[in-house]
């Protein structure tokens, strides 16, 4: 009996490279699905240095004609994660000292070429070089990977499928139509119908287009992207494409993000049924950011980039009227974005010294050490197609307050600010609606007076961190995607029969059964 191989298609993985929950996204996902047997590679770019931290790195093809010149293909092991890698070498392209941009914050001008050319090796795996397996499948994630099932087709390669997940609609890689040649785009693939929007190459659309199948990384984002609001100009396509959509939440590594565990934690670890640990990680956040080191204040981290769509903007004028009002808040901020709010947010230090800082800059230690230190977790976004960190956050026993999006909305569990204060028990944080400082700074407030509630508190905290959000229970319906695109007829009418009924989808279930594929579990 063949196995079924999955090659996956990154611009990220935990640890060889991450800027944020991508790395982590993919690098879950591929131990969960090795876990359960299938046999899950992860092709990623030879960025500087990354080649030197696999186990057995080896050059096991030469890769001619790519855009942006030939490169190699190396394969090896991440002694951490245990995972197989492919790495596309080109020096050129990816030898360099940020992923995306540069030391000015300003992205490569050669970003489409760069990945562009990780998409054609893609292709050139599938068709098959010597000496490694075709995979079954293709996943492609995010717009860095999303020309390969185009590239897929236009080659007529019809025996490897493809998938394509979206974590975030917004950044959708576009280039102009002048560069298609450079980007080994064919003239037939190079129009309206194929990748072009808004009259650019639009790597994003070439993915959603010809994957067979798309999905999204939250049953709230895959219903959000359906819409004008948050469709990003895309929402038409992707409700022709409906049918053919899926909504697999992600899950996090409880492994690494465990603070019974943790080593950045050192000897203060602690667990569920024990947290006085957690008290003495936050006398250590404090000193760590020059916080006034009381253990009777609230303290309210905030880790993040400091963008718009993370509603920077918004915390910067929410946070004075909290700690005005709430004289035993402290806040401790730690990210990079935009400079102008980072500038905003560090200015609030120099209004409450000792009671708010912020670090510009992001490591995994620090992340790890600001989850453990802090009571509440304040994580506004615009739009969130899962959000990564309010799990992390629960995972260390620090309440997240969120928006109202996304992902956030499906695991955040809160039954509202007019609900009996005692229905709180069952809550593991607190959602606000809208994006304006008044919302923001009132689900501050709200989560400040629920932790003069010690046992109710406590509750909050237990639930939060108890909840199974693995990659583990996780996994199942990427396991049953894969299988069923394989063909495995038994695991795909067990995937439709233990599919939720919707009504609003029955005529899309019904189409979708008839051709064996999978319903859309939105």
């Amino acid at each position: 009996m063949s196995t079924t191989t999955i090659l996956i298609v990154a611009a990220e993985a935990f640890p060889l490279a991450k800027t944020g929950g991508l790395g982590d996204a993919i690098t879950g996902m591929a131990r969960a699905l090795t876990e359960r047997g299938i046999a899950a590679t992860v092709l990623l770019p030879a960025y500087r240095g990354v080649a030197g931290r696999l186990d057995g790195a080896r050059e096991v093809a030469r890769l001619e004609d790519l855009p942006g010149g030939d490169a190699r293909l190396l394969s090896g092991v991440c002694p951490v994660s245990e995972l197989s890698f492919l790495l596309l070498e080109n020096d050129a392209l990816y030898d360099r000292g940020g992923l995306y941009m540069n030391d000015e914050g300003a992205e490569h001008a050669d970003n489409g070429v760069r990945y562009a050319a990780l998409c054609h090796a893609a292709v050139r795996i599938a068709r098959g070089l010597p000496g490694l397996p075709r995979p079954t499948v293709v996943h492609a994630h995010d717009w860095h990977a999303a020309l390969t099932p185009l590239l897929l087709r236009d080659a007529g390669i019809d025996d490897v499928k493809s998938v394509l997940t979206i974590h975030n609609l917004a950044f959708q890689g576009q280039f102009p139509l002048e560069d298609a040649a450079a980007l080994g785009i064919p003239p037939a693939c190079r129009s309206e119908d194929a990748m072009v929007a808004w009259n650019q190459l639009n790597f994003m659309k070439a993915g959603i287009r010809h994957a067979d199948r798309v999905t999204t990384v939250s049953r709230t984002y895959a219903r959000e992207i359906l819409t004008p609001a948050f469709g990003c100009g895309l929402d038409g396509l992707l409700r022709e494409r409906a049918a053919d959509l899926m909504a697999i939440p992600n899950g996090i590594d409880t492994a690494l993000w465990d603070p019974s565990r943790d080593p950045q934690l050192g000897p203060l670890r602690y667990h569920a049924g024990d947290l006085a640990n957690k008290r003495l990680c936050k006398t250590v956040l404090q000193r760590e950011f020059d916080l006034l080191p009381d253990p009777q204040a609230t303290l309210v981290v905030l880790g993040s980039r400091l963008t718009e769509q993370k509603m920077a903007d918004v915390a910067a004028d929410a946070l004075p009227r909290v700690l005005d009002t709430h004289a035993d808040m402290q806040v401790a901020i730690l990210g990079q974005g935009d400079r102008r709010l980072e500038s905003a947010l560090k200015s609030l230090a120099a209004r409450y010294p000792k009671r708010c800082a912020t670090r510009i800059g992001y490591n995994e230690t620090g992340a790890h050490r600001l989850h453990a230190g802090g009571d509440i977790l304040l994580h506004g976004s615009r739009f969130e197609p899962f959000g990564l960190t309010p799990l992390y956050a629960m995972r260390y026993g620090t309440v997240p307050v969120g928006s109202r999006v996304g992902g956030m909305a499906d695991t955040i569990e809160d039954p509202g600010a007019d609900a009996p204060l005692t229905a709180m028990a069952f809550a593991n944080g607190l959602l606000f609606d809208g994006d304006g400082p008044d919302a923001m700074a009132d689900a501050l407030s709200r989560a400040m007076h629920l932790r003069r509630h010690p046992t109710l508190w406590r509750a909050m905290q237990r639930n939060a961190m108890t909840r199974d959000f693995s990659w583990q229970r996780a996994v199942g319906p990427y396991e049953r995607l894969i299988h069923s695109l394989a063909g495995d007829a038994a695991v795909e009418d067990a995937a439709v029969a233990s599919a939720p009924a919707r009504s609003s989808h029955a005529g899309q279930r019904r189409t979708r059964q008839a051709r064996g594929s999978m319903p859309m579990p939105l």
